[in-house]
């Protein structure tokens, strides 16, 4: 049987809507905006504002509402505005007093909001969250925090996950080829603008019609021969090198150029990519530690060697994992080997919990002889093989096979990079800055801890705090009885 509501039947002054009864106290972002530690965070992005200076700011309650919103959900800046006017508990989860149709805010402030909140404000942030995450668990649970003044170690409690990856950038995959056309073509248009206001002197030829005729021809084809790629490379070398000369001439004789702030950072780009491809050229070398987009000069080729592609672009970040939740220890745009993190790591984990971890969960590369003589100092169990030969006594199966059953729990921070670049995209930063990259970066890992505080909140029960204040029950003795007869039984027990 079809069934169909005629359009002439539906108008939007009809259209019923709950908006008299009350919202859903069980819909995720009440959950999530009862969790959130709102006034620590909002004085730790208040530190970034003058607060005697300038205009009134956009409530912070609204700032981070809004970017928590735009990452957990995977919008853009726009589309994440859009979101929150459309939707009632959005806008209860910002901060909102009232259902309002306005725009929360300009969708160009999320660019001024990534300038300010950096590494630094997001490890303070997942300190917060962290912090309250150990409150909600019971005391068998936690990580107890020792007294740091003692003159002996604490005793090593926990297990410490590390690895590293790549966050990737977006930019179009780089041929030298399509570096110098790109660089051509940002000349060229600085030529033009050049040039339009000047009268007395008729404007260089640039032959760009010539020019994107060579680049296409190479371009388009499936197949390329080594040979075919020099060839291309030389001509765009050509024009790139005619291009810059009269740029040159022009800056020569007039003190004040028609470029933009923009453009002259564009124009030290394409020197340097210049540079480099005419010395690769020339000594017929092909590695080089070189600019990958003219857009975004910061982004170095990072070789990974993994299946999907050996050669990442993007920042290459080395995470922690305690518990579900992650930390990003470093963050850096160029190439390095991340086992020379692990004393950081180790450190900020002390600096955490107030002790140290009593087993280090890591890749092979971090198991360097410096690092195993380190964590033999501080106690720290690690399952890999051993250096040097073979011992005498050796394992036996049932010792193997429990260590191999320990060390497979390091997949836990793979599952997190996982989740990070398939759910929240990491592996796709469409930030156009080093910074605002950066903080965009540490924005994911932000929402990912968030989601796990609400797990832990959802699993050991705190959401019925405040039913059971209502009822005028003991919570001490509520919680021990929840404990002691199971997660799973303890709304029934309550009703």
């Amino acid at each position: 049987m079809v069934n169909y509501t005629p359009s002439n039947q539906l108008s939007l002054s009809m259209f019923k809507h709950p908006f008299e009864q009350e919202l859903d106290k069980k819909n995720r972002w009440v959950k999530l905006a009862e969790l959130m530690p709102w006034d620590e965070l909002a004085s730790v992005y208040a530190s970034k504002l003058r607060s005697n200076q300038g205009r009134k700011s956009v409530d912070i309650r609204h700032v981070l509402g809004a970017l928590i919103v735009k990452h957990k959900l995977g919008l853009d800046d726009r589309g994440t505005i859009e979101m929150i006017q459309e939707n009632i508990y959005l806008q209860y989860f910002c901060g909102l007093k009232e259902f309002s149709i306005k725009p929360l805010f300009d969708p160009s402030l999320f660019v001024d909001i990534r300038e300010r909140l950096g590494g630094l404000e997001f490890e303070k942030f997942n300190q917060l969250i962290i912090s309250k995450s150990e409150r909600f668990k019971p005391h068998q649970a936690r990580i107890k925090k020792s007294n740091k003044n003692d003159d002996e170690l604490p005793n090593n409690k926990g297990t410490l996950k590390i690895d590293a990856t790549v966050a990737d950038q977006e930019i179009k995959f780089p041929t030298d080829v399509d570096l110098l056309s790109t660089s051509r073509e940002n000349l060229e248009r600085m030529i033009d603008k050049m040039y339009d206001s000047k009268k007395d002197k008729s404007k260089p030829r640039t032959y760009k019609r010539i020019a994107r005729k060579k680049f296409l021809n190479i371009s388009k084809k499936k197949k390329k021969s080594k040979k075919e790629i020099r060839k291309a490379v030389k001509a765009q070398l050509q024009y790139v090198k005619r291009d810059l000369k009269y740029i040159d001439d022009f800056i020569s004789k007039n003190r004040h150029s028609s470029l933009s702030k923009r453009d002259i950072q564009l124009l030290q780009t394409i020197r340097e990519i210049y540079r480099q491809q005419l010395w690769m050229r020339e000594n017929n070398k092909s590695h080089i530690n070189r600019i990958v987009s003219v857009y975004q000069k910061y982004v170095r080729p990072i070789v990974r060697g993994k299946a999907k592609s050996n050669t990442e672009f993007g920042a290459k970040i080395n995470l922690s994992e305690v518990g579900g939740f992650c930390r990003i220890d470093r963050l850096n745009w160029e190439a390095y080997n991340e086992s020379v993190d692990i004393k950081l790591q180790v450190t900020n984990y002390y600096n955490t919990y107030g002790c140290y971890p009593s087993e280090l969960l890591a890749d092979r590369i971090y198991l360097t002889r410096e690092n195993r003589m380190y964590l033999k100092s501080l106690n720290i169990k690690i399952y890999g093989k051993p250096l040097g030969r073979p011992k005498q006594k050796a394992k036996t199966s049932a010792q193997k096979y429990r260590d191999r059953k320990k060390q497979a729990q390091r997949n836990h921070v793979e599952g997190k990079f996982g989740q990070a670049k398939r759910g929240y995209g990491l592996n796709n930063i469409m930030a156009r800055r080093k910074d605002t990259s950066e903080s965009w970066i540490n924005s994911i890992i932000f929402i990912m801890n968030l989601q796990k505080l609400l797990k832990i909140a959802e699993k050991y029960g705190c959401f019925l705090c405040s039913f059971l204040k209502s009822q005028n029950l003991n919570l001490d003795l509520v919680f021990y009885r929840i404990i002691n007869t199971g997660f799973k039984n303890k709304l029934n027990w309550a009703g």
